[in-house]
């Protein structure tokens, strides 16, 4: 569409308001029928985006890639995996989302490559201090042979985030750098050659008519001089999101790569964006990611880890909008995506949970799904209506809860297999969405076929079941998304209200917001007249775990 090329007045660009719901392709829809979610299966299924009522569409990987870690493992960055489809099938995606008005975000995963991309297997074949090995991170061990590796760094994944190699000559070598799986080495961001690789890959992408990028692990591309050793708490995140002075994360050098990228992007008509996966301790760290010279986004890690607690989450959204504003950009607001448990079952978690742990059929204090589910619909009703740009994961429309039950035979994230089955890892939140309950693999093909199990409960919360139902989650966030478009609520601020102790409330013009966090009902003002309601309910006494819009006259 026309209006997609256009260049917006500054400070009404779109992606400071807009929805984008996140797509992970190998489970949103699968036109094959392999059992794997492809292209062709995402342009099937615009018309339910463009009618759910979302701004944009961000991809997760679907590069050429091994798939040792779902995509996030890039052979080649200017290429379609064919589990996916082809450059073809991608380029008749974008015309038919842009011929909708949906904008395209693809995945960039430029802190580490597969160990098949061409780079790597030149530098495994290269020799210690070659032009192929400066690519990636590889140094001497440590040790009167080199035997130990040359820190004591711990992988995301679980395990060292050191791997040794062979060399051609057949005697142990060098070693090189992992922050996640051992078949995803990281590039050494200190070389020239690799930042003009990336100009190149982002070229390649925004000459196809792309708008823009989530770039993956935003805060580990640089590493402390040095590399000295680091050992994290027991109990930290995976993502280093909780920490202070991590040597592989939030380094400050990361910012002179993204204030290169946004010269890139603006070359190009149209507003391109960038927006971050940066897990950092604070939002005032955050918000640097978004000064106005780098990237347009980042997304609110803080805002989606605060548990269900009033206190809590006001003081998030204050810090939020003051630290975001502080730099002239929007705060984000994101509840879900592919690396968390979903937030309709872990905001009602009883026990701790750490980012990227996973639940699963022996995980201590598992959720209530009724609880679970309220608190989830409650959680977007209050989102949906604060100013910035919000971000929707896949199935949340639905109501999905996180799969625990899924049996070890099947299970694929790396976590589940470098820890031996002490994390169940990301599974629960990858798996294959219902569109249709009486169709094989609930409408997700017409095979049957799904890469994971999709578990019995999937029926209840197929699309074909809850569209046009009063009531039904995806009927809530098509209001939701409707309203907050007819009112502008991604734009302007927000008015703190005085309700309850156990409420988080605020006004946006004339429109009030109102969230029950507590156990007990809450009284909202005799005169108010309901807009949308996460949960069905008479009078005017807010039920717990329930939020609300209204007007008062």
């Amino acid at each position: 569409m026309a209006e997609l090329e256009q260049k917006s007045a500054p400070g009404s660009e779109w992606w400071r308001s807009a929805v984008i719901y996140q797509i992970y392709p190998r489970s949103f829809a699968d036109a094959s029928g392999d059992g794997i979610g492809d292209l062709p299966g995402i342009t099937s299924r615009l018309d339910d985006l463009k009618e759910l009522g979302i701004d944009a569409i961000w991809l997760s990987p679907f590069m050429t890639s091994p798939q040792r870690d779902a995509g996030y493992d890039v052979a080649d960055y200017r290429d379609v995996d064919p589990l996916f489809g082809t450059l073809a099938d991608f380029d008749e995606m974008l015309a038919q989302a842009h011929a909708r008005g949906i904008r395209v975000i693809v995945d960039l995963v430029p802190n580490h490559s597969s160990d098949q991309h061409p780079w790597f297997q030149a530098a495994l074949k290269a020799g210690p201090g070659s032009r192929e090995r400066a690519r990636y991170v590889f140094r001497d061990g440590r040790g009167e042979n080199g035997e130990l590796p040359p820190n004591n760094w711990e992988s995301v994944f679980g395990g060292g985030m050191w791997e040794r190699i062979t060399e051609a000559d057949g005697t142990p070598g060098q070693w090189y750098l992992h922050i996640f799986d051992a078949t995803q080495p990281d590039f050494d961001w200190t070389n020239e050659e690799v930042r003009e690789e990336f100009r190149s890959i982002l070229r390649f992408w925004l000459d196809r008519g792309v708008d823009g990028f989530r770039v993956d692990v935003a805060h580990g591309m640089v590493k402390e001089a040095g590399l000295p050793d680091y050992a994290p708490v027991a109990d930290a995140d995976s993502m280093g999101g909780g920490e202070e002075n991590v040597p592989y994360w939030g380094q400050d050098e990361v910012h002179d790569i993204y204030r290169d990228w946004h010269t890139v992007l603006a070359e190009y008509d149209g507003d391109r964006a960038l927006c971050g996966e940066a897990w950092l301790p604070t939002l005032a760290k955050t918000a640097l990611w978004v000064r106005p010279d780098e990237m347009h986004q980042t997304f609110n890690f803080p805002y989606l880890m605060t548990p269900w607690g009033a206190s809590a989450l006001r003081d998030v959204i204050r810090e939020s909008l003051d630290e975001f504003g502080a730099v002239g950009a929007p705060s984000t607001w994101v509840l879900s995506n592919h690396d968390v448990v979903r937030h309709a079952s872990r905001l009602a978690l009883t026990a701790d949970n750490p980012q990227g742990e996973g639940i699963g059929p022996n995980s201590p204090g598992k959720p209530d799904r009724a609880i679970g589910l309220s608190r989830g619909r409650a959680a977007t009703t209050l989102m949906l209506a604060l100013p910035g740009s919000a971000y929707l994961y896949q199935g949340e429309e639905l109501g999905l809860p996180e799969a625990m039950e899924i049996p070890d035979e099947f299970r694929q994230d790396p976590t589940w297999f470098r820890t031996n089955g002490e994390r169940y890892g990301r599974d629960g939140c990858r798996v294959p969405l219902p569109w249709v309950a009486d169709a094989p693999a609930y409408g997700f093909n017409d095979t049957g076929a799904s890469w994971l199990p999709q578990p019995p409960e999937w029926a209840e919360y197929a699309r074909d079941v809850e569209r046009g139902v009063e009531g039904s989650t995806l009927s809530l966030y098509q209001e939701l998304l409707r309203v907050r478009r007819e009112r502008g609520l991604g734009a302007g601020s927000l008015v703190w209200e005085d309700l309850d102790p156990n409420a988080v409330a605020f006004r946006r013009g004339d429109l009030h917001v109102a969230a029950n966090l507590g156990d007990d009902p809450i009284e909202l003002p005799a005169d108010a007249r309901f807009v949308v309601q996460s949960e069905p309910f008479s009078g005017t006494a807010l039920p717990p775990n329930t939020a609300a819009w209204y007007v008062r006259g």
